[in-house]
């Protein structure tokens, strides 16, 4: 195996005997007690992840609000000090360069948090654009990152911190959160469906965290868990992964995330004109959610066909644990995304039939 990172949890891991991957350059688990068990968890009560994978940028300096409004989709100006706001940048071309979470300390001072995978293009890609006046910084490597989520999370989390958390709304955060006497930043957010939190501490005291809020939370249902739930937990809410409905080639307008677009904002950003072309033109393609009839899953990459004609290919499939269906996510020709639209999914050389169905496939009530 090539020379992997690890996070500040990897002795945890091999303690548990987790089945370990590489992940964006990391070593991470890809499951601790089971797949399924872990994505029930959250599902029902709390899981706890590692993603301390992820990157963090500072952005920073006069006209730091002015130089992200040039290089985001989303309206970076609608971010008031507190907020976290779910962007994409793009490619002149539409293509999406990533997507990528914004905390607003305030109109000269933010944090980026980005795809473990695209940690470098990434801030080669800002700091190739930014001014002189602005500052871009990698603290990666600095800030550990442990997601919270499910119906228990706050509850959890709670135990450990004398801080109101139901006081931070749905994509809002807060400083200055001591976590069993860490200092944290403790956000409103996730990627999993459910509600949750996600807890950013100096790398150094992740184990810290971890291991009270596994011993406080224990009560309420808490229990570790690998990429592997949080992949088919954000599948079945419809969230992207980059790599698979989000790309250099795979637009967000054409991967679902049009709310996180705002051609009309009064600043120009990059790809905008492209964007826009797509949304007045009509998108050729788009993503739809599938739903196998002929007993097959669905995986990446498999192609699709509409009679002899290839029309896309899944970007994501698995059997949903929750729903217990064998599901997918596809790329297809706008023509063929009409719901209850029935097409065939070529599963190792052999048609398997799918209808379009709605998405996300699962929500929370």
């Amino acid at each position: 195996m090539p020379d992997l990172k690890v996070t500040p949890l990897y002795n945890y891991y091999k303690s548990q005997n987790a089945k370990l991957i590489d992940f964006g350059g990391y070593l991470l688990p890809v499951q601790i007690t089971g797949i399924k068990n872990e994505h029930h968890a959250v599902r029902t009560a709390a899981g706890i992840f590692d993603v301390s994978h992820m990157g963090e940028f500072g952005v920073e300096g006069e006209g730091a609000q002015q130089f992200l409004q040039e290089m985001m989709t989303n309206d970076v100006a609608k971010a008031h000090p507190g907020d976290a706001l779910y962007t994409a940048m793009c490619y002149e071309d539409g293509g999406t360069v990533d997507d990528l979470l914004i905390y607003c300390f305030d109109t000269k001072h933010y944090q980026l948090v980005v795809n473990a995978a695209n940690i470098d293009k990434d801030f080669n890609w800002l700091s190739e654009h930014a001014p002189q006046s602005i500052n871009v910084t990698n603290r990666s490597e600095q800030i550990a990152l442990l997601a919270v989520q499910g119906p228990q999370a706050l509850s959890s989390v709670q135990k450990i911190t004398d801080y109101d958390l139901a006081s931070i709304e749905h994509f809002k955060f807060a400083k200055h959160v001591s976590l069993n006497g860490i200092d944290s930043l403790v956000s409103r957010t996730g990627y999993t469906g459910e509600d949750g939190l996600e807890l950013y501490c100096p790398w150094d005291q992740a184990c810290s965290i971890w291991n009270a809020l596994l011993e406080k939370g224990a009560s309420d249902g808490l229990i570790p868990c690998g990429l592997g739930a949080r992949d088919t937990l954000r599948f079945e809410a419809r969230l992207p992964l980059y790599g698979q409905e989000l790309s250099s080639t795979i637009s967000p307008l054409e991967a679902g995330i049009g709310f996180a677009v705002k051609t009309n904002k009064p600043i120009d950003f990059i790809g905008k004109q492209a964007l826009i072309t797509q949304k007045t033109g009509g998108l050729k393609r788009k993503i739809v959610g599938l739903k196998m009839i002929d007993r097959a899953i669905p995986r990446s990459h498999y192609k699709v066909y509409a009679g002899d004609k290839e029309i896309g290919e899944v970007t994501t499939g698995t059997q949903a644990p929750t729903i217990g269906k064998n599901l997918g996510l596809a790329l297809l020709n706008s023509e063929w995304t009409k719901l209850g639209t029935e097409v065939d999914v070529d599963v190792r050389g052999k048609r398997k039939k799918a209808k379009i169905i709605k998405t996300p496939f699962y929500k929370r009530s």
